[in-house]
C-alpha cells in the first residue's frame, strides 16, 4: 500500500488527516512519525514530500523521500516566509545568481530537465511566481540574461558560493526596495480608509429618508388651533 504525505521537515506530529490514512491499517502511527521526522531531519522548515511504501500483512513500511518544491527550497535559501501576493508589484527577496544555481542543483535529480541550465530557468520561473528579485532586477530580466549566456560561467562552474560582499550589496538593495514597497502600501491603506470615511459621511442617517429636512411639520399648528373651534362652538350653543 502506497501512501503519500507533505510534512514539515523533522516535525510531522500526529492529526486527524494522518490517523486517517494509517488508522485502519492497524500501523503504529507513533513509530512512522518518528522514522519520517528522523528521515526528514535535514529538511528543517521546509514541507517535504513523503512516500510510505506500507506492508499491511507484517505493518512493515518504508519511507522514500521526494525533493521539497522548488518554493519551499527558495524559502530556506533566501530567508523569506511566503512569496507576495502581488509578485508584479511586490518582492520579498532578492536573490544572488549562485543561490538559484545552488537550488537548481538540490533539485534537478527529480527535474525532468538534462541540463543544470534548464534546472535554473525553472527555478527561475518559480521566482517571477513568487516575486524573487535576481541580482537586484526582476525575473524575467534574468531569464532573457540566461538565454543570451550572461551567466554562462556560473552554470557551468556550478557555482553556488556568494561572497560576502555581494551579499551584503544584495540585501542593501533590498532593504531600500521594502521600504518603497511599505510607503507605497501605507499609502494605500490610508487612501482606502480615506474613502471609506467619505462614503459613511455621504450615507444618510439610520431610518432617515433621502433629502430628508429637519424642519416642523404643518400639523402642529393646525392642532394648536383645535380647541379654539371647541369654545367657539360652546358659545354658540349659549
Amino acid at each position: 500500500m502506497i501512501v503519500k504525505l507533505l510534512v514539515e521537515g523533522g516535525s510531522m506530529k500526529p492529526g486527524p488527516a494522518i490517523a486517517q490514512k494509517l488508522g485502519p491499517i492497524g500501523i503504529n502511527l507513533g513509530k512512522v512519525i518518528s522514522e519520517v521526522n528522523n528521515a526528514t531531519s535535514g529538511f528543517k522548515g521546509m514541507k517535504v514530500p513523503v512516500v510510505l511504501d506500507i506492508d499491511t500483512k507484517t505493518k512493515n513500511f518504508k519511507i522514500e523521500l521526494k525533493s521539497p518544491p522548488v518554493s519551499e527550497l527558495l524559502k530556506v535559501e533566501l530567508g523569506f516566509e511566503k512569496g507576495s501576493g502581488e509578485p508584479h508589484r511586490f518582492k520579498c527577496a532578492n536573490a544572488a545568481f549562485e543561490q538559484i544555481t545552488k537550488v537548481a542543483k538540490t533539485k534537478s535529480p527529480s527535474m525532468l530537465v538534462n541540463s543544470l541550465e534548464s534546472a535554473v530557468k525553472s527555478v527561475i520561473g518559480s521566482c517571477v511566481s513568487l516575486g524573487v528579485l535576481i541580482e537586484n532586477k526582476p525575473a524575467k530580466e534574468i531569464l532573457k540574461e540566461v538565454e543570451l549566456g550572461k551567466y554562462d560561467d556560473i552554470i557551468k562552474e556550478g557555482r553556488t558560493e556568494v561572497s560576502a560582499e555581494k551579499k551584503k550589496e544584495l540585501d542593501s538593495f533590498f532593504e531600500g526596495i521594502k521600504k518603497q514597497q511599505e510607503e507605497i502600501i501605507k499609502k494605500e491603506e490610508e487612501a482606502k480608509a480615506a474613502e471609506e470615511a467619505a462614503k459613511l459621511a455621504a450615507a444618510p442617517a439610520v431610518g432617515a429618508a433621502p433629502g430628508a429636512a429637519a424642519a416642523p411639520t404643518a400639523a402642529k399648528p393646525a392642532e394648536a388651533k383645535a380647541p379654539a373651534k371647541v369654545e367657539e362652538k360652546k358659545e354658540a350653543k349659549k
